[in-house]
């Protein structure tokens, strides 16, 4: 149990480590020769961009969270959405930030899927 548990916790810790770049690391990526840099729309995206990050550094670890039956799909999901939350905010960051148009890892829907009921 315990060799299927560190090779459930190895295969989960390859598939978040393909996540979207810290959307503070983004927006140093941008050029500040643009002129969207200096604007105040710009600079509380990166603010808000930074207060994120650092929220994000400071919640609890979710290794406890492996021990219960649904655990690693807890922790999957979990960083799913901490994915979508980055792109999210480095989708902001860009646009307010950039003169470029939006780049491919960042175009598309970002919002919460939501799960529709069919009743007859």
């Amino acid at each position: 149990m315990r060799i299927a548990m560190a090779i459930a916790m190895s295969a989960l810790a390859a598939t978040v480590a393909g996540c979207a770049t810290s959307p503070v690391d983004y927006g140093a990526s941008l050029s500040p020769q643009d002129p969207k840099w200096a604007s105040p729309a710009c600079q509380q995206a990166r603010a808000a961009a930074a207060a994120y990050a650092a929220r994000e550094k400071q919640h609890p670890g979710w290794e406890f969270v492996a021990l219960g039956p649904y655990g690693l799909g807890i922790i999957a999901a979990t960083k799913e959405a901490e994915q979508k939350q980055r792109k999210l905010y480095a989708r902001d960051v860009h646009l307010q930030c950039s003169s470029l148009p939006l780049p491919k890892e960042l175009q598309g829907d970002l919002s919460p899927v939501v799960a529709r009921a069919n009743y007859p």
